[in-house]
């Protein structure tokens, strides 16, 4: 009898325990489905923003072919609105040349830090290094054209005999604050490398330089390239700190020291003198739309060279 009742005991309490479970079970998978329909949701409405905003901004601006050829806007380099010409070639060139600049500027620097902070700093010193890097970063835009504005831009000025404005002082300002960027990316490419890449260089007699140079530093190529290509997009977004050394006149530079305007400065310098619906107005839009084209651009380039990082 005794052992009768034993048994009934546990089967009771095992089917206790199996309710137990399956009702843990049934609540852990609703939780399951309903987060994952509330990340579903979430990707849908950010695509959703995303596209909504480049389709605003591309209806606005291809309005603006109703009154301007496409050969005019891209390639004129006369931007005179009150007599309705809207030539943005000098924005689009200036912009290009100002990115480009930067990053040329910024690199050399970066790659140097990144290589001396992975590989030969002592960890004390890259725990240092590396937040000192990063608080570039957190550092306001404003802060860095204000301090264009009252040294480099002088300093400019005394070899230009008049104004330091221009993209070279905009260039120099980019590339420190896009070099946190390239600086931290090339790094965490750089250390991500499997260690037998440099023994099996070490192991051949190269030295500790030409393992850097000719096994490291080329297969951390697509992580540093990705740092470069993020760099740029911020060089190309950025609008006050250029905005405060650039000069911002609409004409196509003759030097690197010559005021002239960028696509993001001329839209916050124009778009406050513009009535909403006005060819004006459109062209903006239209600049914008250039921007946005861009920014994807470079954001496709980065998920192709991200599909080549691994070293295997």
């Amino acid at each position: 009898m005794n052992s009768f009742a034993d048994q009934m005991t546990d089967r009771m309490k095992t089917e206790q325990y199996n309710k137990s479970a399956n009702r843990w079970t049934q609540a852990r998978n609703a939780g399951d489905r309903l987060m994952r329909w509330v990340f579903a949701g979430s990707a849908v409405l950010v695509s959703i923003i995303i596209f909504s905003i480049i389709a605003f901004v591309g209806w606005k601006g291809v309005r603006t072919f109703a009154d301007v050829s496409p050969l005019e806007f891209f390639f004129s380099t006369d931007w005179t609105p009150s007599q309705n010409k809207f030539g943005a070639f000098p924005f689009l060139y200036s912009t290009i040349v100002l990115t480009l600049l930067s990053v040329l500027m910024s690199l050399p620097l970066a790659l140097s830090g990144a290589v001396f902070m992975a590989k030969i700093a002592p960890p004390w010193m890259r725990e240092i290094l590396r937040p000192a890097t990063d608080l570039f970063v957190g550092i306001p835009s404003v802060v860095y054209g204000l301090v264009g504005l009252t040294v480099i831009v002088p300093f400019l000025a005394k070899f230009n005999e008049g104004l330091g404005y221009g993209i070279l002082p905009a260039a120099i300002i980019l590339a420190i604050m896009i070099l946190p960027t390239i600086l931290s990316i090339s790094e965490d490419a750089i250390r991500a490398l499997p260690g037998r890449l440099e023994e099996a260089s070490l192991a051949l007699g190269a030295t500790r330089w030409q393992t850097i140079w000719k096994v490291l530093l080329p297969a951390a190529r697509p992580g540093i390239l990705t740092g470069v290509i993020l760099g740029m997009g911020r060089a190309i977004g950025e609008t006050m700190a250029v905005f405060m050394v650039i000069g911002n006149s609409p004409q196509m530079p003759k030097s690197l020291l010559d005021s002239t305007t960028v696509l993001t400065t001329a839209i916050v310098k124009d778009m406050g003198n513009t009535h909403y619906g006005s060819t004006w107005n459109n062209a903006l839009f239209l600049m914008a739309l250039m921007l946005l084209l861009i920014s994807l651009f470079l954001i496709v380039i980065i998920r192709i060279v991200a599909k080549r990082s691994e070293v295997k």
